[in-house]
């Protein structure tokens, strides 16, 4: 019986302490308003571009507007799959701070219009800009923190990650 109780409040601590980690990754990511995203040309090249993005916390996505027209919006229709960074706005270089990230674009009509509303509501000047709103999921997250300890790494996995999303 002791040892039952033991493993269930093991079970406890241990996810409360996963939640706590994983909020610290939503905390950066909603204060933070720009990401590097890298995405494969044609040839299989890698193509970097910049985003402005907004973060759907409860979906785990990040929505930007992009020309239709722009390289990285043909290249991302011929190959979803993408990699990129988030650092912070101010960087300092004494306490590094940042996210690595893999993922993909999905598309469907429902993801695309609450991707929308989402991304004209928190940046309404975008309303005035032609473009799509497009949706990279999140597949892993890695985050550097040395704020909370030298070398600090924070891991996050989408729970459903050998689930074709791609």
């Amino acid at each position: 019986m002791i040892l039952v109780i033991q493993k269930v409040m093991s079970f406890f601590f241990l996810a409360g302490k996963l939640r706590i980690m994983d909020r610290i990754i939503i905390d950066f990511i909603e204060k933070q308003r720009t990401a590097s995203v890298c995405c494969l040309d044609e040839e299989n090249n890698p193509y970097c571009f910049s985003i402005f993005y907004v973060f759907d916390k409860v979906e785990r996505r990040l929505y930007f507007k992009s020309s239709a027209s722009s390289n990285h919006a043909h290249y991302l229709l011929q190959n979803k799959r993408v990699a990129g960074t988030i650092l912070p706005d101010k960087l300092n270089t004494l306490a590094i701070r940042g996210i690595q990230f893999t993922g993909c674009v999905v598309e469907n009509s429902s993801t695309n219009h609450h991707a929308t509303t989402e991304y004209h509501k928190k940046i309404p000047i975008a309303l005035a800009i032609p473009g799509e709103v497009w949706t990279i999921q999140f597949e892993t997250i890695k985050m550097t923190d040395n704020t909370i300890g030298l070398g600090k790494k924070i891991h996050w996995q989408r729970e459903d990650l050998y689930e074709d999303v791609c």
